[in-house]
């Protein structure tokens, strides 16, 4: 009796931990937009696990935050680079669009193409993605942070640096959930 009792224990603990696991993932990395998100990664030759690490890492899946700097919506989006990516895709732009969702993803994955075809490595990418392209180019040209003008072996910026980790951190776990 006791052994029984006891195997029911373990298995109720193991039920509650799994529970416990499953809220933590849906919790920390949330699966929202999956539909919007697949279509722009397959539109722009993109991984809908980094589309997804960029969008928790800006905004947390939050489409109406604006930023102290005043980059809007999910993916976090600067004004005037939604507005020049428009123009480069003859789209009409207004600002208020950067809140909605599929407007914000459309558009940051569209930057985020950009980005990943004018640099040859995705960490860098996804450093301008962040501090701006012109600023990471200067910085692979520097040698003091790039020994060979592709990859950065150290980036001058806090902010982008820890940037850099929490999109890798969430790769990690989205390049799970994202079986595509």
């Amino acid at each position: 009796m006791r052994t029984f009792l006891s195997i029911i224990c373990i298995s109720l603990f193991a039920v509650m931990l799994i529970f416990c696991l499953g809220c933590f993932n849906n919790y920390f990395y949330p699966m929202k937009y999956q539909e919007e998100i697949i279509e722009n990664a397959k539109l722009n030759d993109l991984s809908p696990a980094l589309i997804a690490s960029i969008i928790n890492v800006e905004s947390g899946f939050r489409k109406d935050v604006v930023s102290n700097k005043g980059a809007i919506g999910l993916m976090q989006i600067m004004p005037q680079t939604a507005e020049w990516i428009c123009s480069k895709n003859s789209l009409n732009f207004d600002e208020l669009d950067l809140k909605d969702e599929k407007t914000s993803i459309k558009l940051g994955s569209q930057y985020l193409e950009i980005l990943t075809n004018t640099f040859e490595n995705l960490d860098s990418a996804i450093c301008a993605y962040n501090a701006g392209p012109s600023k990471v180019k200067s910085w692979l040209a520097n040698e003091e942070y790039s020994k060979d003008g592709v990859k950065l072996n150290k980036i001058p910026y806090k902010e982008t640096s820890d940037y850099l980790n929490k999109v890798k951190k969430n790769l990690r776990h989205y390049s799970n959930r994202y079986k595509v």
